[in-house]
């Protein structure tokens, strides 16, 4: 078998067969397919796309090309939330305590932020003593005394898709939906949980700016975890606008302790409960998403979701008084609105980019983060606002963007003289077997 055959046979857009696909991933891996050959076949798969069976089983060479984590000493029937990503996107924070409460069990693997996309497990380091790089050991117990628990990929997670990843995004091959489905869903089933929803956002603050382009990512991804033995789903959710009202790493830990005490954003609350409802399904904990949605809500009002989420805390090594007093920074400055009216829309991504500016993001894996800036956001599409009322308030430790910050934020409003509707969060839901567009 040849590299050189396999191109030219996925070139011609013949349908490559599972050895084809492990010889060159396998080969690039360990360095016997050089960078020019796995470029040519990325550009070949965009030019020819993939196959269902052939995003399939590029997926599970990609899932089996490092460690993967079997679960094999955790009792029931497992869960996992996967996100593609957003602004102010805290809801593993709420939504995994929640399901737990519920009685589902959730063994939950994330990552860290990079850009204006945070990441979960920076989030976590806000908490003192938090730890997130758990063996597969200490996952199975603590998932078996709390019922939630939240790890860390370790190093050697997926080296595929770290070396393609790396090659596509300087081979212009990033954008094929194919490839995308493939890394992503690698990632996650890396984790062998029996159940997954997936979160695809869509709009100016996510990855895919369209809604039909997130419909079709999350197809994919559906039909990947489906062709490999897995209960898949996902719901497609607007990033035009942050989720909350927080943006940056203590804030947003601080926010989900609120909504888990029932002071929660409406936004947040309906989406962990559109979620939420669908996992209590899956697992057979809820006849219907309606059933599961009123388990949900009532696992806020009764305090068994906060309480799971301090149970893990404490069985990952964290305090709960650091948990329930959040180091936020003590320089705030607000941002003021300079029209009356109501505002028209928000851009998502702008409010990333100037999080990221004060610190509360990195642009590269390597930089450090400063976990107690970041913003509040006080006005969102479709509510009324007066001049010289506050839009939003910016936490900083440095002043050095600061002017730079209050401008990208207020540039991020349109203001309306009429009164404007509230976006809804839910676009879409994508099964094995429909789309439904809501």
């Amino acid at each position: 078998m040849r590299a050189v055959d396999i191109i030219e046979k996925k070139k011609h857009g013949h349908e490559l067969n599972r050895a084809e696909i492990e010889f060159l991933i396998r080969g690039y891996v360990s360095g016997t397919v050089p960078d020019y050959q796995a470029s040519a076949f990325l550009m070949a798969c965009c030019f020819q796309p993939l196959t269902p069976k052939e995003t399939a089983d590029l997926t599970e060479v990609m899932r089996t090309s490092g460690d993967t984590i079997d679960l094999d000493g955790i009792k029931g029937y497992t869960v996992d939330k996967h996100s593609t990503g957003g602004v102010g996107d805290k809801t593993t924070l709420v939504l995994g305590p929640l399901v737990a409460a519920c009685g589902v069990v959730v063994a939950k693997m994330s990552g860290r932020g990079l850009g204006h996309t945070g990441g979960t497990l920076d989030k976590l380091d806000a908490v003192e003593g938090m730890r997130t790089d758990l063996s597969e050991q200490e996952m199975a117990k603590i998932v078996n005394q709390v019922g939630v628990a939240v790890c860390g990929q370790t190093g050697n997670i997926v080296p595929a898709d770290k070396k393609l990843y790396a090659l596509r995004d300087v081979t212009a091959t990033v954008e094929d939906t194919a490839l995308i489905a493939a890394s992503i869903m690698s990632k996650k089933l890396a984790i062998a949980n029996q159940g997954l929803i997936l979160d695809v956002k869509t709009g100016r603050g996510a990855f895919m700016k369209t809604l039909d382009a997130s419909i079709a990512l999350a197809q994919r991804m559906v039909e990947i975890g489906t062709l490999m033995g897995r209960d898949v789903m996902a719901l497609v959710t607007d990033m035009d606008l942050p989720l909350g009202k927080s943006i940056g790493n203590a804030l947003e830990v601080r926010e989900s302790l609120m909504t888990l005490q029932g002071k929660g954003e409406a936004d947040l609350v309906e989406l962990c409960a559109e979620l939420g409802s669908r996992l209590l399904v899956m697992a057979g904990k809820a006849s219907s998403v309606e059933d599961g949605r009123k388990q949900i809500l009532r696992a806020i009002e009764d305090g068994s979701g906060l309480k799971k989420l301090e149970e893990m805390v404490v069985a990952q090594g964290g305090s709960l008084k650091s948990l329930h007093n959040q180091k936020i920074a003590a320089n705030t400055v607000e941002v003021l609105s300079v029209t009356n009216g109501y505002v028209a829309s928000m851009d998502a991504l702008s409010f990333g980019h100037a999080a990221m500016k004060l610190g509360a993001g990195r642009e590269t894996k390597e930089e450090k983060i400063d976990l107690e800036v970041g913003i509040e956001v006080h006005k969102k599409t479709g509510d009324s606002v007066k001049a010289g009322e506050s839009l939003a308030t910016v936490y900083y430790n440095r002043a050095d963007r600061l002017e730079e910050v209050k401008s990208q934020i207020l540039g991020s409003y349109t203001f309306s003289a009429s009164k404007v509707a509230k976006p809804p969060i839910i676009l879409a839901e994508v099964t094995k077997d429909s789309v439904f567009k809501f």
